[in-house]
């Protein structure tokens, strides 16, 4: 079975139900621990860098990568410091998809 790293995001379909309760804490297994899950709707995540060059090399990864994957992050920055929050607008509410960005969020940092 493919960790979700390994995975691609896929378009999700309109109705289709936002992931809840043990979904939702199934794949948190698989991020690191500092991911937040925000009222069962979106993941949340800080990062600290040493400068305003590091943290802008670090968005411009996450921003590649969301594009690469056609799943595209919220994502609020300054000096030595990103924040990126995760979840689908097309259901409002938390998808595999999201899980997957976020594991390959971990593996660049």
């Amino acid at each position: 079975m493919a960790t979700l790293a390994e995975k691609h995001c896929i378009p999700c379909e309109s109705g289709a139900e936002p992931l809840k309760g043990d979904e939702i804490t199934e794949r948190m297994k698989e991020l690191n621990p500092e991911w937040r899950v925000v009222d069962e709707h979106h993941l949340e995540r800080e990062f600290s860098f040493d400068d305003y060059r590091e943290t802008l090399d670090f968005v411009n990864e996450v921003g590649d990568l969301a594009d690469e994957e056609d799943h595209h992050s919220e994502i609020c920055f300054g000096y030595g410091k990103a924040k990126i929050d995760l979840w689908t607008h097309k259901i409002d509410g938390l998808h595999e998809n999201d899980f997957i960005l976020a594991a390959k969020i971990d593996e660049i940092e």
